[in-house]
C-alpha cells in the first residue's frame, strides 16, 4: 500500500512539473529594456483603440523565461463585447504550420521514420511530380513541401473538391495528388497550404495517427501546453476563453472551429495548414524549448541538431529564403522587422497571429490578434514589423 501511495505521489509530482509554465521575470533580468517594451505596448494599444483589430496579446520570451505578457482591447465584439485577457485562446491559422506540422515532421526525421530527401509519392501513392517539357518527371520531396518550393498551388477550391469527391480529407488529398504543378521543385517559392496538408498525410501514413493526435502526444503534452490543441473546441469552459473569428453568411460567429475553409470544411479541424488553438503563454513554452535546443523545464521534444536544421535555409534553395517550416528572408518575412539577426525565423497566420524567433539573441516575440473578427477587415501588417523592431531594439546585452 505504501508503495502504491508513493507511486501516486510521484505521478502527481511528474504531472505538476510537466504542466509548469515559463517563469515570469522582469525584462531587465534577461537583458531587455522595459521602457522599449512599454513603447510596444503603447503602439499595440493605440492600434486596438483605432479598431485596427478588436484586441491582442503580446508576449516576449528570453533565456527560457517569460519577460513580458500583456493583453489589449477586446476579445470579441459579437455577439457581445468582452475584454481581451492574457489567457485568451486564439485560432493560430497558419502559425499552426511551424508550431505543429513542421515540428512534428522534424521529430519523424530525427526518429528515422522519414528523410527530407524522400519522394512524397513513396508515402502517398499516385502523388504526381512535375512533368517537364521533355516528358520527364521531377519528383517532389519532403523538403520541397517544407520550404514551399514544390510547385503546388497556393490553395484549393473548396467547392470544386466537394463537388468532385465530397467534404472529406480523402477528397482533398486526391485533388492535391494530381493538381497542376506550377514549376519544377526548388526553382521558385510559392507559399502553399497544400504543401502542409500533404505533409499531414505523409505523417499520418507513417505513424497511423492523425496529425492532431501526434502533435498532442509528442509536443503539446510533453511540454505541458495545457491550453493547446487542434479544434474544434467543444468544452464550454474552454470555449469561453476563445477569441472568435469571422461572422459567417448564416449569421453565426466562428468560435472554437478553425477559420481556414480547407481545414474546417474538408479536414474537419485536423489539418496540416491550420487548426491549432493556443495561448501566448503556451506558445512561449514551445518557442523557449526550440530556442533552448529542444528542451525546457526538464522536458525535451527533439534534439538541438534537429532544430538547427529546421531553422536553416537549405543550400539548394538559398535563393528562396525559407527554412524547413519557417520563413527567414522570403517576401513573406516582413513581420520579423528590420533589426533581428539574419538567423531569425518567423511566421504569420491569416487570423492575425505573428511569431518571431531569433536563435542568435535567444529571444521570441508573440503577437496574437483576432484581426478577422468579425468581418475579416483587420489591419496588422505594419504593426507586426514595428513591434518586432522595438523588441529587437530592447535587447541590451
Amino acid at each position: 500500500m505504501k508503495r502504491i501511495v508513493t507511486l501516486l505521489v510521484a505521478a502527481f509530482m511528474a504531472t505538476t512539473v510537466l504542466a509548469q509554465p515559463l517563469a515570469k521575470v522582469s525584462p531587465e533580468s534577461v537583458g531587455l529594456n522595459p521602457k522599449m517594451l512599454a513603447e510596444a505596448d503603447k503602439m499595440i494599444a493605440e492600434a486596438a483603440a483605432k479598431k485596427d483589430f478588436p484586441g491582442a496579446v503580446f508576449a516576449v520570451v528570453r533565456h527560457g523565461k517569460l519577460a513580458h505578457l500583456e493583453a489589449f482591447g477586446d476579445k470579441q465584439w459579437l455577439p457581445e463585447e468582452a475584454p481581451m485577457k492574457t489567457n485568451t485562446i486564439f485560432d493560430l491559422a497558419s502559425v499552426s504550420k511551424p508550431t505543429s506540422t513542421a515540428v512534428s515532421m522534424m521529430i519523424l526525421v530525427e526518429r528515422g521514420k522519414i528523410r527530407l530527401t524522400d519522394k512524397v509519392k513513396d508515402y502517398l501513392p499516385g502523388f504526381q511530380g512535375y512533368a517537364t517539357e521533355k516528358g520527364d518527371t521531377i519528383d517532389i520531396r519532403i523538403a520541397d513541401l517544407l520550404t514551399h518550393s514544390s510547385g503546388l498551388p497556393a490553395y484549393a477550391p473548396v467547392a470544386t473538391v466537394v463537388e468532385q469527391g465530397g467534404a472529406t480529407p480523402e477528397a482533398l488529398l486526391d485533388y492535391i495528388k494530381t493538381c497542376n504543378r506550377g514549376f519544377a521543385p526548388k526553382t521558385r517559392f510559392r507559399y502553399s497550404c497544400l504543401n502542409f496538408i500533404t505533409l499531414q498525410h505523409v505523417l499520418e501514413a507513417v505513424t497511423g495517427q492523425t496529425l492532431a493526435q501526434f502533435a498532442q502526444e509528442n509536443i503539446f503534452d510533453v511540454l505541458g501546453m495545457k491550453d493547446t490543441s487542434y479544434g474544434p473546441i467543444t468544452n464550454e469552459k474552454t470555449l469561453k476563453r476563445v477569441a472568435p473569428t469571422e461572422k459567417q453568411p448564416d449569421g453565426t460567429i466562428l468560435k472554437g472551429s478553425v477559420h481556414d475553409p480547407l481545414a474546417r470544411v474538408l479536414n474537419h479541424g485536423n489539418s496540416g495548414n491550420a487548426g491549432v488553438f493556443s495561448t501566448a503563454e503556451d506558445l512561449a513554452i514551445l518557442y523557449a524549448a526550440l530556442l533552448n535546443g529542444g528542451e525546457i523545464n526538464g522536458h525535451r521534444i527533439m534534439g538541438s541538431k534537429t532544430i538547427e536544421k529546421m531553422f536553416s535555409v537549405p543550400e539548394n534553395v538559398k535563393h528562396l529564403g525559407r527554412t524547413l517550416g519557417w520563413d527567414c528572408y522570403s517576401t513573406y518575412s516582413s513581420n520579423k522587422g528590420d533589426l533581428f539577426s539574419p538567423s531569425a525565423v518567423c511566421h504569420t497566420g491569416y487570423t492575425g497571429t505573428s511569431v518571431v524567433l531569433d536563435p542568435e539573441n535567444d529571444v521570441a516575440m508573440i503577437l496574437l490578434t483576432n484581426a478577422v473578427h468579425p468581418s475579416d477587415s483587420g489591419r496588422t501588417g505594419r504593426l507586426r514589423s514595428a513591434v518586432a523592431n522595438i523588441v529587437a531594439g530592447a535587447i541590451m546585452d
